[in-house]
């Protein structure tokens, strides 16, 4: 089985730092956010995070090959019109009922299969131990489930709901559409609904007989190397030193991630220092109303509200 650490929470909560962190440990491949890789990757040919573009890159054409023969074989508008038929979270009720129809499950067991090819040849030509899939969507971990051939762990990120807010409004580019494209914004209610949402579904997902482990982006800042070790022994990997932390920095080296964030790309020292901007930047009326719409689990995450 491939065993794969899949990084869940909704974005702008850490995950790809944190795949990052996970990318420098032996044994660790970080393939990026996958979900995005069949229409920005394959379709798209965006750059990988090596700086190639995907269809230059040695790492991501050894995937593809020993995969499906080739990325030319790879049906995209099939398995993307699978992820619209099965992977969107109003449909999460109906991955975690076992009441699921004959005709939705062979659906679901389609869609995780291209994954679980995936998956197996990224395994075979990084020979690593732990894949890391930084795709964040709840509804695909629930139906990752369904592959029998993965070993699926997932690690729950939560963020401060005030400060992936606050994250959600600011423009950021992305620099491997090689063009003026930006990444998503949501208003600040809209993201606290959609951090009720995904949080709360990582969150039940250990019912359906998945590991689930919980990390709190302001506690991967606070303490780097306890929380990596930690997630070292979820991930089934030995016990392991972390050199490439260091006074608050981490050196960090080139990988394939193949989708997310922009700070895939940077190699060389990044300090691990919390953003906390939104205590200052983010407006009090939307910052009240952030609070309000997930005070709930707010408080059982441990985070305070506001006074």
């Amino acid at each position: 089985m491939v065993r794969v650490l899949f990084l869940g929470g909704l974005g702008r909560s850490g995950t790809t730092l944190l795949e990052r962190l996970l990318g420098e440990l032996p044994g660790v491949c970080p393939l990026g956010e996958v979900v995005h890789l069949w229409e920005r990757d394959i379709a798209g040919d965006e750059r990988c995070a090596c700086g190639k573009r995907f269809s230059d890159c040695d790492f991501w054409h050894a995937v593809g090959e020993k995969a499906f023969g080739g990325w030319h074989h790879v049906d995209v508008w099939r398995v993307l019109a699978l992820r619209h038929a099965v992977e969107r979270t109003r449909y999460i009720p109906r991955l975690a009922s076992v009441r699921m129809t004959a005709a939705q499950r062979l659906l679901v067991e389609e869609y995780a299969d291209w994954y679980s090819r995936l998956y197996e040849a990224a395994a075979a030509v990084s020979g690593a131990d732990v894949l890391v899939d930084s795709s964040k969507h709840a509804a695909l971990a629930y139906c990752l489930r369904f592959a029998p051939d993965i070993d699926l762990r997932v690690v729950h990120m939560v963020r401060d709901s005030r400060g992936v807010a606050y994250s959600w409004t600011k423009k950021v580019s992305r620099p491997e559409a090689d063009g003026a494209a930006e990444m998503t914004r949501y208003s600040p209610s809209r993201s606290a609904l959609l951090w009720n949402a995904h949080n709360t579904a990582l969150s039940m997902l250990h019912r359906c007989g998945v590991p689930v482990k919980r990390v709190r982006y302001e506690e991967l800042l606070e303490e780097p190397e306890e929380t990596l070790r930690d997630l070292a022994g979820f991930a089934g990997l030995p016990a392991t030193d972390v050199p490439f932390l260091s006074d608050g920095t981490a050196e960090l080296g080139p990988c394939h991630s193949a989708a997310g964030n922009p700070m895939r790309f940077k190699v060389g020292p990044v300090p691990l220092r919390r953003d906390d901007a939104w205590r200052t930047a983010l407006p009090v009326r939307q910052r009240r109303v952030v609070s309000a719409l997930t005070a709930p689990l707010l408080s059982a995450y441990g985070y305070r509200g506001e006074r």
